[in-house]
């Protein structure tokens, strides 16, 4: 994608959707990483379905603690690894009420000694919670920016690492939500609606396909 075109691709994004949002459901910021850290390899829906039940029980670290392993197991068994996870989330639970009075930390090297937290996880956390201007690097992220050329990279780090580069200031602290809404439900992994993509002149892979006397 070339650097001119980044303006328009965003600020395109951004007209569809002025305030973006994320899909998974959470009243405070410990719901919401417990949320993130649940929602690897589970799409949203799913995850929303199971915390539904799980925080009515258990909106606090040291609730969660109180439901204990094998109720908190049984809550979570519809989401795919669940056993990994609530092991994850009760040991992160534990963390949080010895180390940080309850609270979810601030700071993304905290956040990554959570067990079951990587940065992805970290990223979406302070993004969401906090407003940093920080890139949680999922699926949908890296496909969309290597297909459109927009941060080309082999792993999630590097495309993070170009996403930050690349993208204006004034929309990197929406940029996570609207690129992986992008993936999710328009720039699909095996067959893209590049003829319903509002973005598609700006896209390398897209503006290929245009049909002829379609400018960019």
């Amino acid at each position: 994608m070339k650097p001119e075109a980044i303006e328009p691709f965003f600020a395109t994004l951004a007209a569809a959707n002025p305030q973006p949002q994320t899909e998974l459901q959470y009243t405070s910021v410990f719901e919401l990483l417990a949320a993130v850290l649940l929602s690897a390899q589970a799409t949203d829906v799913g995850v929303n379905k199971a915390t539904k039940r799980l925080f009515a029980l258990a909106p606090t670290p040291q609730k969660m603690l109180d439901l204990g392993l094998d109720q908190v197991t049984e809550l979570i068994r519809t989401i795919g690894l669940f056993r990994t996870k609530a092991k994850n989330l009760l040991a992160t639970c534990r963390i949080l009420v010895e180390q940080h009075g309850g609270r979810v930390p601030r700071s993304r090297e905290a956040l990554q000694a959570l067990p079951g937290v990587g940065r992805k996880t970290a990223n979406v956390v302070l993004n969401v919670a906090f407003g940093e201007p920080t890139m949680a690097v999922d699926t949908h992220v890296f496909r969309v920016a290597n297909r459109t050329g927009l941060a080309p990279g082999r792993n999630p780090l590097e495309v993070e690492t170009r996403l930050l580069q690349r993208i204006p200031p004034r929309y990197l602290e929406g940029a996570h939500h609207w690129l992986i809404l992008h993936g999710r439900y328009v720039c699909l992994a095996r067959s893209p609606r590049c003829d319903a993509c509002a973005v598609r002149r700006w896209c390398d892979e897209g503006a290929s396909t245009m049909p002829q006397g379609e400018s960019r």
